[in-house]
């Protein structure tokens, strides 16, 4: 398996109680499919989505990406891993507000620790994938100028710029209306197809998992 998580359990101290989210949680994610793991709010499906996405530490089990334990391996390595191997699209966009679309989706490919290409070659892909999500006129384009649909579009591209194996996306829908919302969900489709990347959604839109070859169900911080 790509991403297996073994036995997860999440608690965390809310005053003199402890709250637990996650309840032993164990899940397996093949390479290139779109999985949805779907669930009511606070069932414990964004915490699971960090935690997979070497975010937030479980407070017990594992999570071994590509057979590397996420969280007995050293920060700056679980870092490193997070740049140039994970994509995260998030409900509220988190785009830079004083750059442009181009240098906003260009950002994690400039920082990338390892990053021996010029900068040339990456903002011509930032490009690309502004094109590939529809936005080609508007790469000078800043966040207050777009409308949430076009943000978002951006936030998806801006996810792909390190070619990563997996797509995390937690409700990248939340914030759209129905138009907005079929616009990004047949992007992620296509570009699962096009790119044979893993993309994990997590949602409580039935409708929006739809689209999954595999739909996961959370309750009370247990897959049911």
């Amino acid at each position: 398996m790509f991403i297996r998580a073994e036995n997860l359990h999440k608690v965390y101290r809310n005053g003199k109680k402890n709250l637990r989210v996650l309840k032993g949680v164990d899940l397996s994610l093949d390479k290139g499919k779109i999985f949805a793991i779907i669930g009511p709010s606070g069932a414990g499906k964004s915490t699971l989505l960090h935690i997979l996405g070497g975010l937030d530490k479980p407070s017990k089990g594992k999570v071994l990406f590509g057979g590397i334990d996420l969280y007995s391996c050293e920060d700056n390595r679980r870092s490193l891993i997070r740049n140039q191997k994970i994509g995260f699209v998030f409900q509220f966009y988190h785009l830079l507000p004083e750059f442009s679309a181009l240098e906003n989706v260009a950002m994690p490919g400039l920082i990338k620790a390892d990053s021996k290409e010029r900068d040339s070659q990456l903002y011509q892909r930032a490009k690309g994938l502004l094109s590939d999500v529809g936005l080609k006129n508007k790469i000078e384009s800043r966040p207050s100028e777009l409308s949430g649909g076009e943000a978002q579009r951006v936030a998806i591209a801006r996810a792909l710029i390190n070619e990563p194996d997996v797509v995390f996306c937690d409700e990248p829908t939340g914030n759209l209306d129905t138009e907005n919302a079929d616009i990004a969900l047949k992007l992620i489709k296509g570009l699962n197809k096009k790119n044979k990347q893993t993309f994990l959604i997590v949602t409580h839109n039935e409708r929006l998992a739809k689209i999954a070859d595999e739909i996961l169900y959370i309750k009370d911080g247990t897959i049911v």
